[in-house]
């Protein structure tokens, strides 16, 4: 238990209206409790910041994964941190765990939270657990393995290509040997792709022209999408996929910040007459072949065939301006804050 006993943690001040800002957010200290029986006690060393979380902070928007987030609470997230106090039989005091639980540096749960105990057997910084050896990385082997299934020679086209998923999701479908298209906004973002984590093409998502724009990156039409953006974008897409074509849903980054529904694309008839695919899929429902995913990535690191992009801040006050950043395009690869 830390001496202070006091904690701090990063509290929703107000709903966001739109895009996030930093002042929808507040930092808070609040006395750390004694644990009950069956709790954990974990002292925090990293936040991820993941846009999908932006979905939980209107009001209304509870589902089967979380409640709508309280205005005053803490705001939950993804974490990584070290078992500092148990009560609780399946863990001890050193562990680390990778947790559903909210931005703050100590967190108190009675393990029916999502928790995942961190392999202490690779080679890594602790940190990669949260990126290309989290959920983020696994989204895209998932994505890219499971539901795309990109082959040599193929187009694959990959939204939101310099944020975490996408940048590792890229780079699979080259592993893979397909010719991997990128879509990111602003043009050195769309050099970054190319010149960082070698995609073959890129397209500014900012474009005049944005079908033409794509129509000339993609010259033989697309294979696979992996679409981490919905909204207009897909729709985009849709008029110039090809027969057979995959597409693995994995977010919708335009509906995030948005009051309403966006509309759905006009065009799914698409589907139909190329006799194509699309299927959404949750990563932390395949936690049970985590090992899998992380040997494989963590084999294609060693090969130099994937390189790890990280946009890393320090202290707990920097976590809402990492969000933010987000949602600003101010990152490249995934969002980490380190809290230690």
């Amino acid at each position: 238990m830390p001496a202070s006993k006091i904690n701090q943690q990063v509290v929703l001040a107000r709903r966001p209206d739109g895009a996030p800002r930093v002042d929808d957010f507040a930092v808070i200290e609040s006395p750390l409790p004694a644990l009950a029986d069956g709790e954990v006690l974990i002292e925090n060393l990293f936040v991820s910041l993941d846009a999908g979380f932006r979905k939980w902070m209107d009001e209304g928007s509870g589902d089967h994964i979380l409640p709508a987030m309280a205005i005053g609470a803490p705001v939950m997230g993804l974490t990584l941190g070290r078992v500092a106090e148990s009560r609780h039989p399946d863990f001890h005091i050193g562990q680390h765990l990778m947790a559903r639980l909210a931005w703050e540096r100590y967190s108190i749960t009675d393990a029916t939270d999502f928790l995942v105990v961190v392999p202490d057997e690779y080679d890594c910084p602790l940190n990669w657990h949260l990126g290309i050896l989290g959920d983020t990385g696994m989204s895209a082997y998932f994505g890219l393995t499971d539901v795309a299934r990109p082959q040599p020679g193929e187009t694959a086209v990959i939204s939101a290509a310099g944020g975490a998923v996408g940048s590792v999701a890229g780079q699979i479908a080259r592993i893979y040997g397909a010719r991997a298209v990128g879509i990111a906004s602003g043009a050195d973002k769309c050099q970054r792709l190319i010149d960082e984590l070698g995609y073959d093409a890129a397209v500014d998502r900012l474009a005049d022209d944005l079908p033409g724009a794509l129509a000339d990156a993609c010259p033989d039409g697309i294979d696979v999408y992996f679409d981490s953006v919905s909204g207009p974008l897909l729709e985009v897409v849709l008029d110039q996929i090809n027969p057979g074509a995959r597409i693995a849903l994995c977010g919708a980054v335009a509906a995030y910040n948005s009051a309403t529904p966006l509309p759905g694309p006009a065009n799914l008839f698409q589907l139909v007459t190329n006799q194509a695919t699309m299927t959404g899929f949750m990563t932390h429902l395949m936690h049970e072949r985590y090992p899998e995913a992380r040997r494989q990535l963590l084999d294609w690191v060693e090969q130099g065939k994937l390189v790890n992009r990280e946009h890393m801040l320090k202290g707990i006050e920097s976590v809402p301006t990492a969000f933010c950043d987000l949602f600003a395009g101010r990152n490249f690869g995934k969002t980490i804050v380190a809290l230690g």
